[in-house]
């Protein structure tokens, strides 16, 4: 596969992933954000069960061995903990804030990864990581603070989601090292399917009437932004450059943004848009010279 093509799987994935933060605030017309995450999640499981045979299939084959379940459903237990928490944070905050923000909010987990590992891991990384994460700092106070230095609910849902992607993605770097990355992404998916039902039968009301109501932006949900674009991503960054990847999937930020316009009529102000172009900027600026893996530069499965 030729780099051109794989550019352009990463940028639909990264158009999925972004305009699926509307889907996700239409989806909560009629259903709460615990039962949108847990049908939507559940699946998204169904629809990766096809590729997961193919390639097994494909590996049995060529005489590979294919690895065991067992494994690869013990961590994907506890990642899918992680990615319940990020994903509930992120979906409840949409209540409360615009398709738009809530995307370039939750993008900044391209940026909090690196910082992590300064801090943390005791990872080495390049100037352009610090300026992409003060220039993605000064865009988040732009597009988040009010007047009167007062950030909306929705936004504090948000950024704590970011912290939480952020932990999700190191995670995957320690797990994906040894295992079929296709079914740790079932198994946290089913985890985090089966958390999200379990909140939702306690504290929101379920109706098949309003499943029903809310099928389009369930469906894209499940089978498009969890099933399809994760699919895509890992198709696309076999043959694409990690740090080349990883900009383009943060585009999601972009088409999030759109979305918002297009479908919704969602407007944001001067200083909201600037805040946007600086939060972007800083992303892109932190991918120079840095080269995540392919496999844990992920999106926000939106």
């Amino acid at each position: 596969m030729s780099s051109r093509k794989s550019n352009i799987l990463l940028l639909i994935c990264a158009a999925i992933w972004g305009f699926a933060f509307t889907a996700q605030r239409l989806g909560m017309e009629y259903i709460g954000p615990f039962t949108y995450n847990g049908v939507r999640f559940a699946l998204g499981s169904i629809s990766l069960l096809p590729f997961i045979f193919y390639f097994d299939m494909k590996k049995k084959r060529r005489g590979h061995t294919i690895t065991s379940w067992k494994y690869e459903a013990r961590q994907g237990l506890i990642v899918g903990i992680v990615l319940f928490i990020a994903a509930s944070l992120q979906q409840v905050g949409l209540i409360y804030t615009e398709a738009g923000k809530a995307a370039f909010i939750t993008g900044m987990y391209v940026v909090m990864v690196p910082l992590v590992g300064i801090l943390i891991l005791k990872h080495r990384v390049s100037r352009n990581t610090l300026l992409g994460s003060a220039t993605a700092a000064v865009g988040l106070y732009l597009l988040s603070v009010k007047s009167g230095f007062n950030i909306s609910i929705g936004d504090l849902y948000e950024i704590a989601g970011a912290v939480f992607w952020t932990v999700h993605i190191l995670m995957l770097d320690i797990f994906v090292k040894k295992m079929d990355t296709l079914k740790l992404a079932l198994f946290q998916f089913i985890t985090c399917s089966v958390l999200s039902l379990i909140i939702a039968f306690l504290f929101e009301t379920i109706t098949l009437h309003g499943i029903q109501l809310t099928l389009i932006p369930i469906v894209y949900g499940g089978v498009f932004s969890v099933g399809l674009a994760y699919t895509l991503q890992i198709i696309g960054q076999k043959h694409a450059q990690p740090a080349h990847a990883a900009i383009i999937l943060s585009l999601e930020t972009v088409f999030g943004a759109l979305g918002g316009f297009l479908i919704i009529n969602e407007f944001l102000g001067g200083k909201e848009y600037i805040g946007c172009m600086l939060m972007l900027a800083g992303m892109l600026i932190s991918q120079f010279n840095n080269s995540p893996k392919p496999d844990i530069v992920e999106g926000t499965e939106a």
